[in-house]
């Protein structure tokens, strides 16, 4: 149930970073941007064998011994007061400051916590929950879907004291969003704040502006009821299980609390906004090795592409079935398949071209443009995320090739190709809508909107229709773009000058990635730590030229997206020399700095020349030779859960071949 969500979220977001949390080895102090701010965060801290959270329970002598060798390794503690001094220009912090947090405000805190940090005059942030305050002593509290007594839970007293002492400062933790609410259909509980609630009876989820008035009545209802006690009101909003967006955050700081937290990767930068500060959430035997490399870790900003990927890519063409209870078994098998090859990423379809003529017609999202197929991303997504050990879901979507319903006028702002002369040519030969169409970029812009609303992901992958190819667009709204950045709008005469096709060529990778890129803004509006991912033809990495074929650049796909996933698809590109043509893409990752670690080789699974499968043996072989050359991030497609292909314990055992640390 949503208890058993919140641990698993929580471990998500540990085991993004996380590095030897099982090993108890000597400490050794790790090197600190001082630019930087450490936040650490911890639930409860107990001995009491029966913990609430025991994932995340930590006994009294580990985090004394913890904020201790913090202190001892140079490390400084600081107030909500100097960090927002700091962030104002008023104040110097100290070199390597800490604001520590604990999240909930359970009652041990005030016997454990408290008289340490008083003694020893180290400021904290204590998040509460209203709901959990306002029972009566002999009553319980509603604690996800359990139920707790209120005497587990600090009291208005207790906060009033611990408030007044100076060195605990009461954060919200929200009035009653720390649960989960109606997120779909198929009936998953998700994260109250940044969900949007389905109704059963009209099959309608809640629109933006009653999304939005029901986070801003929750926050204010805790806010006023703590300073209803006696208690400042809250400077800083602790987001339950580390969700938020950025209509969340701007709702915060409207009620007075400029700082947020969350559970996201990656340093804090005291010069940036402090609407979402990342942190390290504390497991009940995170050693002190672990706490110091977790730190390196963050300052360095070594997050996904230092960790290797196992990445599945998913169709959910294939999970989809006109009977319920078959899509709920073509889910399960894919949740199985996922757990048992130890698979940490997935990229999962979004999109559906039941015609096969290489556009979305179709989508697994509700939306305002395309019919819904069946609203299924969510609940795939959702169940991925909370039961497997998938650290990362993208929604792979595309990015031009959207075949839009007739009577929608903008399905007609399409991508013009010219006839080339030689049959042998390239030709695309599919229905996009024209980048440089205005109306056309307003839909897509909306449709990626919508997807953003409506589910839970943390990564986009663009489709390989993120391209243009040296016939295209012939389109009026791009000869209007070319005349206006200065290009011939003569395509015939461009293609014949070497000179002017690399500016042509230039233009449109440009302007492709920046539009991608723009939606990927769109989106982290409501997915805000949006990882993007971009496919790419092998063609591109094997020969420069290609650029111009396909107006797509490896360098700057590695510069300008997170990670760059290449083709790397022998049967497709009819490589006579299967072992090379993964040589020569290597070799070409590695002649740019940090390629490897921005670089997914995807395998096939399925030779579509012959429409049979690539064995199994064949892509676990491939994955230990990438390995050996040494690839970081590997993906295959499709992973057919019906067929059960390929086989679970030969990819399982190709893909535990590559350990999971960090590789620098």
């Amino acid at each position: 149930m949503f208890n058993r969500f919140l641990s698993s979220v929580l471990a998500t977001c540990v085991g993004m970073a996380a590095v030897g949390m099982t090993q108890a080895v000597s400490a050794k102090k790790p090197k600190i941007n001082p630019a930087t701010l450490t936040v650490i965060g911890y639930h409860e801290v107990t001995d009491d064998k029966e913990a609430l959270i025991p994932m995340y329970s930590v006994s009294t002598a580990r985090f004394e011994e913890q904020v201790r060798w913090l202190q001892k390794s140079g490390f400084h503690f600081i107030s909500v007061d100097q960090l927002l001094k700091a962030h104002q220009g008023k104040t110097v912090l100290p070199e390597k400051p800490v604001l520590l947090t604990v999240d909930d405000g359970y009652e041990n805190f005030y016997t454990n916590v408290y008289p340490f940090v008083k003694a020893n005059k180290i400021p904290i942030v204590l998040a509460v929950v209203g709901s959990w305050l306002e029972p009566k002593a002999d009553e319980m509290v509603n604690f996800g879907d359990d139920k707790i007594p209120r005497s587990k839970i600090v009291t208005w007293p207790q906060l009033k004291e611990m408030s007044k002492s100076g060195y605990v400062e009461i954060a919200s933790h929200s009035y009653d969003l720390h649960h989960g609410i109606l997120g779909n259909p198929q009936g998953n509980s998700e994260p109250a704040a940044t969900t949007r609630l389905y109704d059963p009876e009209t099959k309608t989820y809640e629109g933006d502006g009653a999304y939005s008035k029901r986070i801003y009545d929750d926050l204010k209802k805790n806010n006023d009821l703590i300073k209803a006690h006696g208690i400042p009101s809250p400077r800083v909003m602790v987001w339950p299980y580390g969700r938020y967006n950025l209509e969340t955050v701007r709702i915060a700081k409207e009620l007075g609390m400029p700082i947020t937290v969350s559970l996201d990767d990656g340093p804090v930068y005291l010069k940036k906004s402090l609407g979402a500060i990342n942190r390290i959430l504390v497991e009940h035997d995170m050693t002190l090795d672990s706490l110091s490399k977790e730190i390196s870790i963050r300052d360095k900003n070594l997050g996904d592409n230092y960790r290797p990927q196992k990445i599945m890519h998913v169709d959910l063409d294939y999970i989809y079935d006109p009977d319920p209870e078959q899509q709920e078994r073509n889910l399960g098998d894919l949740l199985d398949r996922i757990q048992k090859m130890h698979i940490t990423t997935v990229y999962l379809q979004a999109f559906s071209d039941p015609d096969a003529n290489g556009s979305a017609d179709m989508v697994y999202f509700p939306n305002r443009y395309l019919p819904v197929r069946a609203d299924l991303f969510n609940r795939v997504s959702w169940q991925i995320q909370s039961r497997t050990q998938v650290t990362r879901l993208y929604a792979w979507m595309p990015l031009l090739a959207w075949e839009l319903p007739k009577s929608n006028p903008v399905s007609q702002d399409l991508v013009v190709t010219q006839q080339p002369k030689s049959s042998d040519h390239l030709n695309m030969g599919y229905i996009r809508l024209s980048p440089f169409s205005a109306p056309a970029r307003r839909v897509i812009e909306g449709l990626y909107q919508d997807l953003a609303k409506s589910s839970t992901f943390n990564g986009i992958l663009f489709h390989d229709d993120t391209t243009l190819s040296d016939y295209e667009d012939a389109s009026p709204y791009a000869l209007k773009a070319y005349a206006k950045a200065g290009l011939p709008t003569d395509l015939e005469k461009m293609r014949n000058n070497d000179a002017e096709m690399e500016k042509w060529t230039k233009f449109k990778t440009n302007y492709i990635d920046n539009f991608a890129l723009q939606l990927a803004g769109e989106v982290r509006q409501y997915q805000p730590f949006l990882v993007t991912a971009r496919n790419l033809y092998a063609q591109v990495a094997l020969n420069p030229y290609a650029e111009n074929w396909y107006a797509q650049s490896l360098e700057q796909s590695l510069k300008r997206y997170d990670f760059t996933a290449i083709m790397a698809m022998p049967y497709m590109e009819q490589a006579p020399d299967k072992d090379k043509f993964y040589q020569d893409i290597v070799n070409r990752v590695k002649s740019y700095p940090n390629g490897l670690h921005k670089t997914v080789f995807e395998l096939q699974a399925e030779n579509w020349r012959t429409n049979e499968p690539v064995p199994s043996e064949e892509l676990g072989d491939t994955i230990q030779s990438l390995y050996k050359q040494g690839a970081l991030h590997i993906a295959y497609y499709p992973d057919d859960p019906v067929k059960q292909h390929p086989d679970v314990d030969i990819m399982r055992k190709a893909f535990d071949s590559k350990p999971d640390r960090i590789v620098p």
